[in-house]
């Protein structure tokens, strides 16, 4: 009985290892409204439309699966018209409402560890603009994670063609992953490892 109780334990320590080994995540949005100005940006009423490989799954689509909504740091160069450089800090989360599969409640929650707001010309004069941006946070589930995320406006048709304190999403697409994935594969093996020590020993006993 100790025996399996031992042998247990230690595998028990692997297995959440081993699940994380395939853990890259990707999440799409759309719709919504990118607001703000010198203290920084936000996003609100934006719908997630679909994840891949969240919790070792495949790709879930849906007309909408949760939301994706962001705060980031002030603008610490240039500005919002323009695009500059934004501070860290602020937050970036990822809710699901259950439909497809999708859990309920948080699925990434973090903040920004840099930011750019890049502004870009169409022909017409014209202007759309691009947060590119890196993130780190948790999954639901507690799992450390980092990433990135791009947020594409449409183009901007009034004010000149700048961004003058809103324009409405186009799309997002964010991708984060477990850190050292082949770190953790190579602690995970070496535990699967022990226990294989261990259950010589104790049949020797």
């Amino acid at each position: 009985m100790v025996k399996k109780v031992l042998l247990l334990a230690v595998l028990a320590l692997a297995l959440p290892l081993a699940a994380f080994a395939d853990s890259n995540v990707d999440f799409t949005n759309v719709g919504g409204t990118v607001s703000g100005g010198a203290s920084g940006l936000s996003l609100s009423g934006s719908t997630l439309m679909i994840v891949n490989g969240l919790y070792g799954g495949g790709v879930i689509n849906g007309s909408n699966l949760g939301s994706v909504s962001f705060t980031t740091g002030a603008f610490v160069s240039g500005n919002a018209q323009t695009g500059g450089i934004l501070a860290p800090g602020g937050s970036f989360t990822i809710v699901g409402n259950g439909m497809n599969g999708v859990p309920t409640g948080t699925i990434f929650s973090g903040t920004f560890t840099s930011a750019k707001w890049e502004m870009n010309t169409l022909a017409n004069g014209n202007h759309w603009y691009d947060l590119k941006a890196s993130i780190s946070g948790n999954f639901g589930n507690g799992a450390a994670a980092q990433g990135g995320t791009s947020q594409i406006t449409f183009a901007v048709d009034t004010h000149e063609g700048y961004f003058n304190g809103s324009a409405s999403l186009a799309s997002g697409d964010t991708g984060v992953s477990v850190p050292e994935p082949g770190t953790l594969s190579l602690l995970g093996t070496g535990l699967i490892g022990l226990a294989g020590v261990l259950r010589r020993k104790l049949n020797l006993v």
